[in-house]
């Protein structure tokens, strides 16, 4: 197991960008217009008279200055015009990149202060591993932050967060919040049908589904819909059959898996539903489905990996043939990752983010199993860790996203 030491000193927390809004008490946003997102700075860094880097054609200088760190940018926009005006604006960079193609994993941390339990979002770059800030996510000050879900669309930098509740007066939320990268910005869209909390969510085929969860009344809901991001509206979808809260939830082969996972003093199995959205369908989990989720979910290879909070924190995969976990190879999660913990993926890693927002990579590897007719998989974990800088020591994650730009 490799660690990546990030001290206080050595990777400071930096702005992704300069915060755009600002709140009232009735979520009213204030977009602050800024000079530097007018047209004509395009129009001048495409054809200004001085190149971008001496001796290079612009177009292999705007390659290589698309590439530089986030955190290098201050220092770097203070070279020329032409390079302030492409790293001067965080959106004006970020377009740039998806123009031509650049698309890297961003880990969105969705956190909070373990005495004040103000929420904020921080953001590793998991290519350089440095710490950004976003602007803050226009909500209420006193939330409950596990009452929300977080979803994405990552390949189009995009997240959502949904429901909520206020903590003070245990009152469940309708509202949807968006936070889309290249623009590093907070809109409020559409609210949902029905205000919950502790809820299940995922995204299928772009479309985001919500089910279940605690109504206005304190009661468990069985109702679900479903939001089309592009037509910005909900459309309530086929009840759950049974009023049910949720532990966790992932999306597996197309279908929105729900577990309300195992409730103290553990004398009745979990409950768990299955929806299919082609067939607008419900339908029971399978018992050992339901029974050995034990953690976070993420899926990988097309498979429901669990980081267990049993075990020994093990990482166990289900086999779906068999309906039965099966502890993959490798090292338990790392000691220095402490509970509760936030679970994401990308490609075959996964991120675990834990107490101070320490974050373990696991890089997940599969060989074909030997001696099967079928195709079987073996799945094996080897962690690194990344150590948080001091400052995150009181912050405590809810959640993680991992988007890219």
């Amino acid at each position: 197991m490799q660690r990546v030491r990030l001290s206080s000193q050595q990777a400071p927390v930096h702005k992704l960008g300069d915060s755009q809004i600002t709140l009232s008490p009735k979520f009213r946003l204030a977009v602050i217009q800024s000079s530097l997102l007018n047209p004509s700075p395009d129009l001048e860094l495409s054809h200004g008279g001085e190149p971008l880097i001496p001796g290079l054609p612009d177009d292999v200088a705007l390659n290589c200055l698309l590439r530089l760190p986030v955190q290098s940018h201050t220092a770097s926009k203070a070279v020329c015009k032409r390079w302030h005006l492409l790293l001067g604006s965080k959106e004006r960079f970020f377009t740039r990149r998806k123009e031509l193609g650049f698309k890297d994993p961003w880990l969105f941390v969705f956190a909070y202060h373990k005495c004040t339990g103000k929420i904020q979002w921080q953001v590793l770059d998991l290519t350089n591993f440095s710490w950004h800030t976003i602007p803050a996510m226009p909500c209420r000050e006193k939330v409950c932050p596990h009452g929300f879900r977080c979803v994405s669309t990552p390949r189009d930098g995009t997240l959502f967060v949904c429901g909520g509740t206020v903590s003070d007066v245990d009152c469940p939320l309708d509202l949807v919040l968006k936070y889309e990268m290249q623009k590093n910005r907070w809109t409020v869209v559409n609210q949902m049908i029905s205000a919950r909390s502790f809820f299940a969510s995922g995204v299928i085929d772009g479309m985001i589904y919500v089910a279940g969860g605690n109504s206005t009344d304190l009661f468990e809901l069985d109702s679900a819909e479903v939001l089309d991001p592009v037509e910005g509206t909900w459309h309530p979808i086929a009840n759950m059959g049974t009023n049910m809260a949720s532990y966790d939830a992932a999306v597996l082969n197309g279908k929105l898996l729900v577990t309300e996972g195992w409730l103290w003093p553990f004398y009745v199995s979990p409950r768990g539903q299955v929806y299919d959205p082609r067939t607008n369908n419900w339908e029971s989990m399978a018992v050992g489905l339901r029974e050995g989720w034990t953690g976070s979910s993420v899926v990988i290879y097309g498979h429901l990996f669990v980081v267990s909070e049993l075990e020994r924190m093990k990482l166990k995969v289900y086999d779906a043939d068999t309906d039965k976990w099966e502890a993959i190879e490798g090292p338990p999660l790392p000691e220095q990752i402490c509970k509760p913990f936030a679970v994401n993926a990308c490609d075959c890693r996964i991120y675990v983010v834990g107490r101070n927002l320490h974050v373990a990579e696991g890089h997940i590897s599969r060989v074909s199993r030997k001696g099967t007719c079928e195709k079987k998989w073996c799945f094996g974990v080897r962690w690194n860790v990344v150590d948080s800088p001091d400052c995150f020591s009181d912050l405590t994650p809810s959640s993680s996203q991992v988007l890219f730009a």
